[in-house]
């Protein structure tokens, strides 16, 4: 997620301190990774620096000077540009997993307890956020739902892995991959 692209969208309901949009994002957003004020900061100071965000008044405070921000006309197209374009799936071409299960057959390992041991974390993670989802209100619901969704896909792979572990096990140890071996 663009930390910038969604403060500019706070920004689009009106002028805001600092503090207040990164109160705005932690309500949204922010359940398990609230914003450091160093980072909203940072990020207003590049968002005015690149001109998608003016100061629309300077207030004093018990401080330093407490900036106002408002959106900017490109900072408005900034973000219309930023939510017509997908995000990119996760395709996961490298897993971790994968490796660990290789070096496990490579190297005379039970590749099913590794299997089991994935299987267990995902059930408990699974677990986990069950219960944050049905004591979430409709944005915890949502993206809850979208973790566990992920993580089912990832269980039917530990089973479909479990199924081919012998079929891997005999391409890792094949004649083309044994001659590559130093």
């Amino acid at each position: 997620m663009s930390i910038g692209h969604t403060l500019l969208g706070l920004l689009e309901a009106g002028p805001r301190h600092g503090y207040d949009l990164k109160r705005s994002y932690d309500e949204r957003f922010g359940h398990d990774r609230p914003l450091h004020y160093g980072q909203v900061y940072a990020t207003l100071s590049r968002l005015l620096k690149n001109g998608l965000v003016e100061v629309d008044g300077v207030t004093p405070g018990d401080g330093p000077d407490r900036k106002r921000y408002a959106i900017t006309e490109a900072g408005v197209t900034d973000v219309e540009h930023w939510l017509t374009q997908p995000e990119r799936p996760d395709l996961y071409l490298h897993s971790g997993l994968y490796t660990k299960l290789v070096v496990a057959l490579l190297t005379g390992r039970s590749a099913t307890d590794v299997l089991d041991r994935q299987r267990a974390e995902h059930l408990t993670a699974m677990r986990t956020l069950t219960r944050r989802k049905t004591g979430g209100d409709l944005a915890d619901q949502l993206v809850c739902d979208h973790a566990l969704f992920h993580l089912e896909a990832d269980l039917r792979f530990l089973e479909l892995t479990a199924a081919r572990l012998d079929a891997l096990r005999n391409a890792i140890r094949s004649p083309q991959a044994e001659e590559a071996r130093p």
